[in-house]
């Protein structure tokens, strides 16, 4: 398996080689630069897993002088120390930081609004882009000559940091500023798979033409909003991307700082493609408990199942979770061997079809008018056919078959945008 390095010293002897990359149309396009670097260098460095972040002789230079803005969380660290102390003690200007969903020290729960501050530690001003604003505005950006994205993927359409790169991409092109994606890993970058999302089911959990599972890291996808001119009024914002180095899509990946409260464990993230499209349905996904995401469960399928856990309150992860204070039965996946999913190449669906068979009363299985902590199904799923299937107990084969064409026609745009193998 591929190794993390989580040091800077060995990157200082690697020079930095610039590459333009074709847009769609197949011309180079004057918005993109790549900084493609490390890779295929050395015995010693293709055993490694560069994040673009860590490749700081890469990108210094090109920061100097310069007035910084950075979207960061928790996530976007500089070997173990967040990015944007790494960088002020390197003397980057850094001015302002944008927080997504989360916020900027990631202790904020699910679907909680975030408030702009202070940081209490650099002094800097943290403007919130999952509260007030979605994208930075035009004063945000007035004082700032480029703009750097470093948060840490899942890679599912429905996890909302994709959104946060449209939004400031938007912002970016408007206002005629350069973005530096400090690229990462995506975790589930190896499955490309479910349904394509309808056009009159665009959310907050859904803004594009997507599967569930994108198979792509944040550079490749930002490559995709250009590239389909997905970017409101078709703007195309001035990209240059930091590479991982060492890295293709099949490339095994442990997290070194979990994406969210309620993705706190490895297990956790490789199931989340398989286990969110719950969170449209009466089963609760764990939420309220210290193994979220890796376990399956409600009241009435006591007798159907051994296993049962119940949900708390848990500050910062989930204040009021569904099934509050109830025991739940159903499946402990804590233990369930992900790399049949890495063989498989595709999200789990046998875990919705078992459930909904086993519920005793499935005319709420979908019904969202319980509790407010469900969601959406049909915007989870990105259709409104899947519910409908399930419910008519459609098999899998069939299911999965329904998803074409979309699904190899995204697979074969997607392939225009790859940065890696």
């Amino acid at each position: 398996m591929k190794k993390i390095i989580l040091g800077l010293s060995l990157l200082a002897s690697f020079g930095a080689v610039t590459t333009s990359c074709a847009s769609s149309s197949g011309t180079k396009s004057p918005f993109l630069s790549v900084i493609d670097s490390l890779e295929n260098r050395s015995p010693l460095v293709a055993k490694t897993v560069i994040t673009g972040a860590d490749q700081t002789s890469e990108y210094l230079k090109y920061l100097k002088g310069k007035r910084i803005a950075m979207v960061v969380n928790q996530t976007s660290i500089i070997g173990k120390t967040p990015s944007v102390d790494s960088l002020l003690a390197l003397g980057i200007n850094i001015v302002r930081i944008f927080g997504p969903e989360h916020g900027f020290r990631g202790n904020a729960s699910n679907g909680a609004k975030v408030s702009d501050e202070t940081d209490p530690k650099t002094g800097i001003s943290v403007v919130s882009l999952y509260g007030k604003y979605k994208k930075p505005s035009k004063e945000h950006l007035a004082d700032i000559d480029l703009v750097i994205f470093d948060i840490q993927d899942v890679g599912c359409r429905f996890y909302t940091y994709i959104n946060t790169l449209d939004h400031v991409m938007e912002s970016c092109a408007e206002n005629g500023r350069e973005l530096m994606i400090l690229d990462r890993p995506n975790p589930n970058g190896y499955v490309v798979d479910g349904p394509i999302l309808e056009d009159h089911l665009h959310s907050g959990i859904g803004m594009h033409k997507i599967p569930i599972t994108h198979g792509m890291t944040m550079g490749e996808f930002a490559q995709m909003l250009n590239g389909e001119k997905w970017l409101p009024g078709q703007l195309q914002c001035k990209l240059k991307i930091i590479k991982v180095a060492n890295y293709d899509h099949d490339t095994p990946y442990d997290l070194p700082v979990f994406p969210s409260p309620n993705l706190n464990s490895n297990q956790s993230i490789l199931l989340y493609p398989s286990i969110c499209p719950f969170e449209g349905t009466i089963v609760s996904q764990g939420r309220g408990t210290y193994m979220p995401f890796t376990v399956l469960g409600a009241p009435l399928l006591k007798g159907k199942y051994e296993f049962s856990f119940v949900p708390k309150s848990i500050q910062g992860m989930s204040e009021t979770p569904l099934h509050q204070n109830q025991e739940c039965y159903g499946l402990d996946l804590r233990k369930y061997d992900v790399a049949s999913l890495r063989k498989s190449k595709q999200i789990n669906l046998k875990w919705l079809i078992e459930m909904y068979k086993a519920y005793p009363d499935k005319e709420k299985f979908f019904d969202m008018s319980q509790s407010k902590q469900m969601g959406n199904f049909d915007k989870l799923a990105g259709t409104e056919n899947l519910k409908r299937q399930i419910i008519a107990g459609t098999s899998e084969a069939e299911i999965r078959k329904s998803w074409e064409p979309g699904l190899t026609e995204y697979k074969n745009m997607r392939k225009k945008y790859l940065l890696y193998p």
